[in-house]
């Protein structure tokens, strides 16, 4: 099997459009937050944000197979005492200009955030992973993220009530049921939309940094081994770098020529795989490159 990663330097506004219609599986990024990375990539206003990231959003869809997945990593940042909207905002004119469908919101939980204190809030310690599709009909392979039962099954299992044996209908009429009784000897379970992931910045060559279990999580749910995954704003390329470990082919585009050159350092164009068995990877512990965005 053979996988490519393409390294491609430039504007992501100006690059996205040398790309052919439908041909990417799944768009993980985490662009610039506004007012923020100053230094880096110049900063975009709050106020200017919706407008500066429409363009490229428009550019994503018209790439995006419509079995395909969008993910957005973003936060709003706190001004004066209160959140921006501008996210919000972001994800009302994606709806309404473009015909995104907002399918479901994720949520990154770090586990390893540094302590603070402020006058009005406490310590951010989440990041939004909103979810975007073309069509209501995408693909996604569940079976590839689920985790162990735990332990709570060995109690909340055990003496089920005639409600938990059978079909249990929403009381507040969302037209969702459940029925406990299904996962009665099962090791397995689909897992929520939380993810408890640690940062990991040991390395301080990029300004954003997220760990390599990030992307890996979306790579396997959203995705199969041949498939095309991109990042417009690739940073050092932790994506790309994910992404071949994976045996996915990958595009990253990146402003900066420096982020450039060091991944192509560090990640070959082409890399060549043995046909063989399927790998699960859940068991494997693979070698870490630098964790950084």
């Amino acid at each position: 099997m053979e996988i490519k990663t393409d390294i491609l330097l430039g504007d992501c506004k100006k690059v996205l459009k040398t790309l052919p219609d439908e041909s990417v599986d799944l768009v993980f990024t985490s662009p610039p937050y506004a007012d923020q990375r100053k230094k880096t990539y110049g900063g975009i206003h709050p106020d200017q944000y919706v407008e500066w990231f429409l363009p490229i959003a428009a550019e994503l869809k018209r790439v995006l197979k419509p079995s395909g997945t969008f993910v957005l990593n973003i936060k709003e940042k706190v001004v004066n005492g209160e959140r921006s909207t501008y996210v919000m905002e972001l994800i009302l004119e994606m709806r309404r200009q473009q015909g995104w469908l907002w399918t479901e919101e994720f949520i990154w939980h770090k586990k390893n955030c540094y302590p603070g204190k402020w006058p009005n809030r406490f310590r951010d310690s989440w990041e939004r992973l909103i979810q975007f599709n073309k069509e209501r009909h995408f693909s996604m392979y569940q079976e590839a993220v689920m985790v162990p039962m735990g332990d709570w099954s060995k109690t909340r299992l055990k003496n089920l009530s005639e409600t938990d044996k059978t079909r249990d209908e929403s009381k507040v009429g969302s037209g969702f049921g459940k029925n406990i009784s299904n996962w009665l000897r099962r090791d397995m379970a689909y897992p929520a939309n939380v993810l408890h992931l640690a940062t990991e910045c040991n390395n301080k060559n990029h300004s954003a940094a997220f760990p390599e279990g990030l992307p890996e999580w979306f790579i396997k749910l959203f995705t199969k081994e041949g498939d095309t995954v991109l990042d417009p704003f690739m940073g050092s390329g932790t994506t790309n770098a994910v992404a071949q470990r994976m045996k996915r082919h990958s595009i990253g585009i990146e402003i900066m020529p420096e982020y450039c050159e060091m991944v192509e350092q560090e990640l070959r164009p082409v890399e060549l795989y043995l046909l063989e068995k399927k790998d699960s990877y859940a068991p494997t512990e693979p070698q870490r490159r630098i964790d950084l965005r």
